[in-house]
């Protein structure tokens, strides 16, 4: 769940970045009691994310202002949509632009890009997770994003759930303990409410790991043929992940092998960020500054 602090630990983390001894060009140019009425439109369709981050920084920057949402997060959007309308000084307008559009930006793109692959597994058990590829510092954000866009949340940190991944197996091996005493003897040290999952790379793998009784099995790059044996070994034995090679083109046949569960780290480690802008009017007192703005999003 995304707290009210995560999103302030980011937003003013990213303010002081974007202004750290003050906007010196709105200060110099912009009259102090010069207010103003700006829109975020949209450029170009897409899925909403990012209403709470949008509203936490016009808010960290002027408590006074005013943001009217006309979308909520999660809502499919057109070109040319006004998704929130802003009203408040033009300075803190100004001020909050560009760490307000970053961000609603980039979660309105994973949340777009999430859509679009559960559109393409509707019909299947498969569920779209996320990964712990994540840009730093924005993960509660980025997670949140993918839910909104009808996604499901993998574990969110080393710390929640066991994930043994090739490179454990390898030491564990290379000790000469079989991988089923090995992942019993961890079980073992664990709290009966950790949930462990195991990464296999080839299906004479899978027995083994099942053996040990654990929850979950990622499948990573298997094929699709791989997949289909895969469920029908494991046969409901354990939830199913598929992982790797996963893309727009892939993410269909991947469901339709029958696997619970398909990680996307693409979801958040290169997606693009949504063409969003902000339509700005600033009314200023005559003979100081010329009232009309436009589009002030350099």
């Amino acid at each position: 769940m995304l707290t009210d602090d995560a999103i302030l630990q980011v937003v003013r983390a990213a303010l002081r970045e974007d202004a750290p001894w003050g906007d010196v060009t709105s200060d110099a140019l912009i009259p102090e009691t010069a207010t103003a009425t700006a829109a975020v439109v949209a450029r170009e369709p897409g899925v909403l994310s990012g209403t709470r981050v949008l509203v936490a920084t016009l808010s960290e920057v002027d408590p006074l202002a005013e943001v009217e949402l006309q979308a909520a997060d999660g809502d499919a959007f057109v070109a040319g949509q006004t998704l929130a309308v802003l009203r408040g000084s033009a300075r803190s307008l100004l001020r909050a632009e560009r760490v307000a559009l970053n961000l609603t930006q980039r979660l309105s793109g994973i949340a777009t890009l999430t859509a679009q692959y559960v559109a393409l597994t509707e019909g299947t058990r498969a569920q779209i997770v996320d990964t712990r590829k994540t840009t730093p510092g924005l993960r509660a954000l980025e997670r949140d994003a993918v839910v909104a866009g009808g996604g499901r949340n993998h574990r969110f940190s080393l710390s929640d759930a066991v994930l043994v991944k090739d490179n454990h197996l390898a030491v564990l091996i290379a000790s000469g303990l079989t991988v089923t005493e090995a992942l019993l003897a961890m079980k073992g040290k664990l709290s009966h409410t950790t949930h462990v999952e195991v990464e296999v790379d080839r299906i004479d793998q899978i027995e083994a790991v099942l053996a040990a009784g654990i929850d979950t099995i990622m499948l990573d790059n298997f094929s699709s043929a791989d997949l289909v044996s895969g469920v029908e070994l494991v046969a409901g034995r354990a939830l199913v992940e598929a992982s790797g090679g996963v893309d727009l083109t892939t993410v269909a046949a991947i469901a339709a092998s029958g696997v619970d569960l398909i990680s996307v780290g693409a979801l958040t480690h290169s997606v693009r960020a949504l063409d969003l802008g902000l339509d700005i009017d600033v009314d200023v007192p005559a003979g100081r500054t010329p009232a009309g703005f436009a589009r002030a999003d350099a």
